[in-house]
């Protein structure tokens, strides 16, 4: 029999989730292509090593941009590459396959990975919410009449929902995650220094030293990178300080989002939040000082997850176990 598996098709990681055997896949959303021929050679950690250290003719995509699917093909190889890795296909039956995408995403995007899914191999496909599903593997019990509420930072999405009754009362979804952060570390190292790095430093520069709130890490990191006037290698040191700076404008755009969501909230869910707290999921939530600037700009605790990276494809895990009702509940 083919198992049932759930995916976090994330713009940054895709994790895989098999009934019955938790998370077995945990790999980056890129695909390195030969541009002549469109073969595909490698897929996940291996092509990711290869990002911005390729020769002409073979180019590192990500084929997830924002949370949606940007190249159609490079996605369903790469969906199919990592489906055959884990090998849950049955002798004769295909396994089930429930996804999940952010809140504000077109029919046409949800189509188009409902198509990814079911040609690389899924039998039935099914979407949820992405703020849904991490809010459950957070721990959260959001089939209870109380408000529960949830910012999931990824890399192209940050999507911020409250929950109450096993559905998303009001949520936002923006395209400010991981990836815009490590945009902006680049840019500003290129304005401040005149000095052109590439994405992997700019993401190890976040991880090591950055902060977004004021005050609160002080450490440095020598980076290298090639020197816009004269054109030759040079290291610079850069303090965390600098990239609170840099990641100031990018990080206040959540905090908006939160506030508007909050704004909407009814009343009644209001106050529970304030019991209970803001949860944080996501890559992102493991940026530092996050969750301080939150609390004091929102006047609400904020706590982060356990493993927040994996707190969608844990839910996913938790959807598959009552999948049938998901049936039932699409078929009314």
């Amino acid at each position: 029999m083919a198992r049932d598996i759930g995916i976090d098709l994330g713009t940054a990681n895709v994790l895989i989730h098999v009934k019955g055997k938790g998370i077995v896949l945990n790999e980056p959303s890129v695909v390195a292509m030969d541009r002549n021929t469109g073969n595909v050679l490698e897929v996940g950690e291996e092509a990711r090593r290869m990002v911005g250290r390729t020769p002409g003719n073979i180019e590192a995509i990500r084929p997830l941009k924002d949370g949606v699917i940007a190249d159609f093909d490079v996605t369903e190889a790469m969906l199919r590459y990592f489906i055959n890795k884990i090998n849950v296909k049955g002798f004769l039956s295909k396994p089930r396959m429930l996804i999940c995408c952010p809140t504000n995403i077109t029919k046409v995007e949800q189509k188009a990975i409902k198509e990814a899914a079911e040609k690389s191999g899924g039998k039935k496909v099914y979407l949820e919410e992405e703020p849904k599903i991490a809010a459950i593997g957070a721990g959260m019990d959001i089939f209870q009449p109380s408000g529960n509420m949830v910012v999931d930072i990824g890399g192209g999405t940050t999507d911020v929902a409250v929950l109450s009754m096993g559905d998303i009362v009001t949520a936002q979804s923006i395209r400010m995650a991981g990836d815009k952060f490590d945009a902006e570390i680049l840019q500003y190292i290129k304005r401040k220094y005149k000095l052109l790095i590439g994405e992997r430093t700019a993401e190890n520069i976040k991880i090591e030293i950055a902060t977004v709130f004021q005050g609160s890490r002080q450490e440095s990191i020598d980076i290298r990178g090639r020197d816009m006037v004269s054109g030759l290698p040079r290291t610079i040191t850069v303090y965390s300080e600098e990239i609170e700076e840099a990641l100031r404008e990018s990080v206040a755009l959540i905090v908006q989002a939160a506030r508007i969501v909050l704004e909407q909230t009814p009343p009644e869910l209001s106050a529970d939040i304030i019991d209970r707290g803001i949860i944080l999921t996501g890559g992102g939530a493991m940026l530092h000082g996050i969750d301080q600037l939150l609390a004091e700009q929102l006047k609400v605790p904020v706590f982060i997850a356990e493993e927040p990276m994996d707190c969608v494809a844990k839910g996913t895990g938790i959807m598959l176990e009552n999948i049938d009702k998901l049936e039932k509940r699409k078929a009314v």
